[in-house]
């Protein structure tokens, strides 16, 4: 994976002892806070082996369902659920990250809990399906960088079992190659045709990427400029090289005093930062 962390997993349980609500998934946070020198820091702040999930709650057909965990010296996220008659879906997220913790906010110049709330994306998930996806989401606000991956979550969980039919997130769908269908111009008779050994070609090298180039404005006024190409080499059992094609990436991210932060996305769930 791209981050080390430790997985979360929650099996809320009703007052009849099944199970209502249930999550595995990893996350950390990305944030950016101020010094009494008043220079900004980028910290990292990831779980702990020991996470509680006090206040969780199973949600039924008025109330909302709510996964509530809490870590650290005093770090606590959040997310409720609501449902339709057919489907449920994540709400709003709520991130509590407290700035009192000196191992990880030294020297920070507020003092106490900070508090974002964001809309969570996710798209609503069919009754009985447990929601998948593995592939890297980030969510951003207020300085707040949120990551998750491997996510598993099922809201709503009727008769204490959780389901065996998977809805799959937009960046774990592949896109499937077009099937082509046998037709009278493509189907040739053994009787008619001597087949030949396929000529063996040589891998086709990967050409050099693109040249791409990203910008950032602070108000009216561009605070970063990138001209750059990129390619990607993922070592893993076939190494994989992606080049990042310009036309299709966005750029975004923030411009500080003393940081600036470029994020750029593919539109095909390559995300880098810098």
């Amino acid at each position: 994976g791209f981050f080390q962390s430790c997985a979360v997993e929650v099996d809320v349980k009703d007052a009849s002892n099944a199970t209502c609500l249930y999550a595995k998934w990893m996350m950390r946070f990305l944030i950016k806070y101020e010094t009494n020198s008043s220079d900004y820091k980028n910290v990292t702040l990831d779980l702990s082996s020991s996470v509680t999930h006090n206040g969780s709650v199973c949600g039924s057909d008025t109330q909302a369902a709510l996964l509530a965990v809490q870590f650290g010296e005093g770090h606590s996220w959040s997310v409720n659920f609501t449902k339709t008659n057919e489907t449920y879906q994540g709400d709003f997220i709520t991130f509590t990250y407290n700035t009192d913790d000196a191992a990880v906010f030294p020297d920070a110049k507020r003092k106490g809990p900070v508090t974002v709330v964001v809309k969570d994306t996710m798209r609503p998930v069919q009754l009985n399906n447990i929601f998948v996806c593995h592939n890297t989401d980030f969510l951003e606000a207020e300085n707040v960088t949120q990551i998750f991956w491997n996510v598993t979550v099922q809201a709503f969980v009727q008769n204490g079992t959780i389901g065996t039919k998977e809805s799959r997130c937009r960046a774990d769908t592949p896109t499937a190659a077009p099937t082509v269908l046998p037709t009278v111009a493509n189907v040739t008779t053994a009787s008619t045709t001597t087949l030949s050994p396929a000529p063996t070609t040589a891998p086709k090298p990967v050409e050099n990427p693109d040249t791409g180039n990203y910008s950032l404005k602070s108000g009216n006024k561009t605070c970063l400029l990138a001209t750059v190409g990129l390619q990607l080499n993922v070592s893993q059992d076939k190494p994989l090289l992606i080049n990042i094609n310009p036309k299709t990436t966005s750029a975004d991210g923030t411009c500080g005093n003393t940081t600036a932060t470029l994020k750029l996305n593919d539109g095909n769930s390559t995300l880098i930062g810098f």
